[in-house]
C-alpha cells in the first residue's frame, strides 16, 4: 500500500466532509469543494478523519489510493485556510494593475495583455510589481499562477519577466568576443 495513504487525514472544526456515491464533499468557512473518487479507492470517513484504501493490490490501485489522500488534504486545507502564489514583475516598465474581473499586465509588448480572472479565484496587487493569486482549489490558483507566468516567463541573460516570488532564475554570462 502507498505510504502516503497509509496516513488518515484529519480535519480541524468547521470543516465538514462527507461520502455519497462516489463524490466526497468538503465544507469549510472559505468554500465548498467537490472530489470524485475512483472506483478503485474506498474512502471512509468518520467524525473527524478519513481512511483511504486501496481496493486491490493492483499498482494502480495504490496510486491512485495516495493520490486520493492527497488531493482530500488539499481539499480539507484549501476550505480551511486556503491557498496563494504570489508574483513578482522584473524589468524596465513592467506593471500591473487589476480592474474588476480583468487582470492588465504591461510587460514591454506593443500592447497591452488582458487576463480574465476564472471564478472562485481572487487576485490582488498590492503594489506595481506584485500579484497575489488567492483560492480554495489547489489545483485552480497554480494553473493561474502559471498561465500569468507564461505571458512572460523570465528569461536568463537579464532575469526580466514575470517569476514566482521563490522563484530563482539561474543567470547566463553574456556572450564574449
Amino acid at each position: 500500500m502507498s505510504r502516503v495513504a497509509k496516513k488518515p487525514v484529519e480535519w480541524p472544526k468547521g470543516v465538514e466532509v462527507s461520502m455519497a456515491d462516489g463524490l466526497l464533499k468538503t465544507k469549510g468557512p472559505r468554500g465548498e469543494l467537490v472530489l470524485s473518487v475512483n472506483n478503485e479507492v474506498v474512502v471512509e470517513v468518520s467524525d473527524a478523519e478519513a481512511v483511504i484504501f486501496a481496493r486491490s493490490g493492483s499498482k494502480f490501485s495504490r496510486a491512485m489510493a495516495g493520490t486520493t489522500r492527497a488531493l482530500i488534504g488539499n481539499m480539507v486545507t484549501g476550505v480551511s485556510e486556503g491557498f496563494e502564489r504570489k508574483l513578482e514583475l522584473r524589468g524596465v516598465g513592467y506593471r500591473t494593475s487589476c480592474q474588476g474581473k480583468n487582470l492588465n499586465l504591461t510587460l514591454g509588448f506593443s500592447h497591452p495583455v488582458n487576463y480574465e480572472i476564472p471564478e472562485g479565484i481572487k487576485i490582488e496587487t498590492p503594489s506595481q510589481t506584485e500579484i497575489v493569486v488567492s483560492g480554495i482549489d489547489k489545483q485552480r490558483v497554480g494553473q493561474v499562477a502559471a498561465e500569468i507566468r507564461s505571458f512572460r516567463p523570465p528569461e536568463p541573460y537579464k532575469g526580466k519577466g514575470v517569476r514566482y516570488a521563490d522563484e530563482r532564475v539561474v543567470m547566463k554570462e553574456a556572450k564574449k568576443k
